[in-house]
């Protein structure tokens, strides 16, 4: 069985939107590699419409990616969206109706993880549906003041355990954390 892995760039405030424009000023080869150990522990990418659409217009044209960009556009990907009806990017899937039952079968396949990014709505169904195996969050020492948050008001409680901690140079600090 497949572990849902939700991976997220926080600001200190909670904000996750549009993180390209404010976390490459903290990124460097710790974060690098961190996020090609969690990519290549991943072999299904599971995202949501918009957070798809980002990826699919930037990852195939973008230059010098290496083994990392190269994982990326070849591994499968399964996108949640009531209005996508085609997907350019390879290997990508559609999930359309069923979403819940659909991902649940995704989680009983043979594998490695599942890897979640971006994707704030997806990832509320996912909590809703008590599907997420792990959350980690790249919470970088910037505060927004405004944007799009993961968890917006009304979210329900979740509680979770620190399971991990990683800390890089630049500032960001990853934290593991499980569903209690």
């Amino acid at each position: 069985m497949r572990n849902i892995i939700v991976t997220e760039y926080l600001t200190l405030d909670g904000v996750f939107e549009e993180p390209g424009h404010w976390s490459f000023d903290y990124f460097n080869d710790e974060a690098m590699l961190y996020k090609r150990d969690e990519l290549f522990s991943s072999d299904v990418q599971l995202l949501g419409r918009v957070t798809y659409e980002g990826f699919a217009k930037a990852w195939p044209t973008m230059p010098d990616t290496g083994d990392f960009g190269e994982r990326m556009n070849s591994m499968p990907k399964y996108v949640v969206s009531t209005t996508l009806t085609h997907a350019e990017w390879q290997n990508t899937t559609i999930i359309s109706k069923n979403v819940v039952e659909e991902i649940q079968k995704l989680k009983e396949q043979a594998g490695q993880h599942i890897l979640v990014a971006g994707s704030g709505k997806l990832v509320q169904t996912l909590m809703n549906h008590d599907l997420v195996d792990e959350y980690r969050f790249m919470v970088h020492p910037v505060v927004l003041g405004s944007g799009k948050r993961l968890f917006p008001e009304g979210t329900e409680q979740c509680k979770l355990t620190l399971v991990e901690t990683k800390s890089f140079k630049t500032g960001i600090v990853v934290l593991h954390y499980q569903p209690v």
